[in-house]
C-alpha cells in the first residue's frame, strides 16, 4: 500500500516539475502579487480627510491658501463640480472648495468629518471662502461594497468556470475530436460563453435579490441597465478567459495565468476600496480592465440612480472588449494538445 502511494505522490511530483511553465507562475504570481501589494500600499500614513478641490488653475501650496498646508488631508483634483457636490452629499468627499474660481467652500453638514474640517478651514486663515451646505443619506459601506464582492465572484466564476473546462477538454482530447466535426472555433467559443453567461447572470440575480432583501441595498437606478451591466461584464470576462486559454494544456498554468490576471484586477478595479486620489499610474491602469467599468456603471447606477446616457462609455468599452476578445480567442484557438 506504502509503494503504491509513494509511486503516485513521486509521479504526480515529476509531472509537476516537468510542467516548467506551472513551476514558473507558482513561484512568480506569489511575489508579483506582494511586490504590486508593497508598491499600491507604500504610504507610510494614509490620510485620515479627502478633500475635492475644483480644477485648481496653480499648484496647490500655502499660497494659494493656507489650509493647503494642513496635515493628513488628501487634496484630490476634480474636473466636474457638479459630481463633486454630489459625492459630498453622499459622503465620499469630506469637502469641496473652489479657492480660485467660485471662492467657496461645499461642506455636508450631517457629516462629523466636514464639521472637523470646517473648524480646520476657517481657523487656517487666508482669503475667506464662502459657504455652500449640502445635507444627503451617507452610502453605507455595504451599499458600496455589494457590486464589488459580486464582481468579484462574477470575475473568478467565468475565469475558472470556462477556462479550466476548456483545458479539461484539450487535454483529454474532447475538442480533438469536435474538431473532426463541421464545428467551428468560434462557434464553439460562443456556446461556452452563452452558457456560462446564463449561469453566471442566474446566479449573481438571485444572490443580488437575496442580500437586497436581507440588507436594504440601495438601488436608485433601473434594475434593466444594472442587468444589462452585468451580462456585458460576464461576457468580457468570458471571452478574455478563453483569450488566455486558447492554447494552454496543463490545469496548472491555466490556474496560474488565471490568478495572475484575476488578482491585479481585483485590486485595481476597486472591489474593496476606491482607486480615487490613488496613484495615477494606477488609476490608468484600472481603466484597461473590464471589471473597472463593471463596478463604476453598478455603483452608479444603485447609489447615484444614474441612467443610459451615464453610463454608456462603460457599456461600449465592455461591448468592444468582449467581441475583440471573442474574435482574438477564436484566431489563437488550439483544438488538440500539444502534450
Amino acid at each position: 500500500m506504502i509503494r503504491r502511494f509513494l509511486a503516485i505522490f513521486r509521479a504526480r511530483n515529476i509531472e509537476f516539475v516537468r510542467d516548467r511553465s506551472s513551476v514558473i507562475w507558482n513561484l512568480a504570481v506569489p511575489v508579483l502579487l506582494v511586490l504590486a501589494m508593497a508598491w499600491i500600499f507604500s504610504e507610510e500614513a494614509r490620510p485620515v480627510f479627502k478633500v475635492g478641490v475644483v480644477a485648481p488653475e496653480r499648484e496647490l501650496d500655502s499660497e494659494t491658501h493656507p489650509f493647503f498646508s494642513t496635515r493628513h488631508i488628501q487634496f484630490i483634483t476634480v474636473a466636474d463640480e457638479t459630481l463633486a457636490i454630489r459625492k459630498v452629499t453622499r459622503h465620499q468627499l469630506d469637502m469641496l472648495l473652489d479657492p480660485t474660481g467660485k471662492r467657496a467652500y461645499w461642506v455636508n453638514t450631517d457629516s462629523p468629518k466636514g464639521y472637523i474640517l470646517e473648524k480646520m478651514l476657517l481657523g487656517s486663515g487666508g482669503t475667506p471662502l464662502s459657504r455652500a451646505p449640502v445635507s444627503g443619506e451617507p452610502v453605507r459601506y455595504i451599499d458600496w461594497l455589494l457590486p464589488g464582492i459580486l464582481g468579484m465572484n462574477m470575475m473568478f466564476s467565468c475565469f475558472f468556470g470556462v477556462g479550466f473546462i476548456v483545458v479539461r477538454y484539450r487535454k483529454t482530447g474532447f475538442l480533438k475530436r469536435l474538431n473532426a466535426t463541421p464545428l467551428r472555433a468560434v462557434e464553439f467559443l460562443s456556446a461556452q460563453i452563452a452558457s456560462r453567461l446564463l449561469i453566471t447572470v442566474t446566479s449573481m440575480s438571485l444572490v443580488f435579490a437575496g442580500m437586497s432583501t436581507l440588507l436594504d441595498i440601495r438601488m436608485e437606478g433601473s434594475y434593466l441597465l444594472l442587468f444589462v451591466v452585468a451580462a456585458l461584464g460576464a461576457i468580457s470576462m468570458i471571452a478574455l478567459a478563453l483569450v488566455v486559454i486558447s492554447r494552454v494544456n496543463s490545469e496548472e498554468l491555466a490556474s496560474g495565468l488565471l490568478n495572475f490576471l484575476g488578482w491585479p484586477m481585483m485590486l485595481l478595479s476597486g472591489v474593496w476600496f476606491s482607486m480615487e486620489g490613488s496613484n495615477q499610474v494606477l488609476q490608468a491602469a484600472s481603466q484597461i480592465l473590464p471589471l473597472t467599468h463593471i463596478l463604476e456603471a453598478a455603483r452608479a447606477i444603485m447609489i447615484d440612480g444614474s441612467g443610459w446616457a451615464h453610463v454608456a462609455s462603460n457599456l461600449i468599452v465592455l461591448s468592444a472588449m468582449g467581441v475583440i476578445c471573442l474574435i482574438a480567442g477564436a484566431y489563437l484557438f488550439q483544438w488538440r494538445s500539444e502534450a
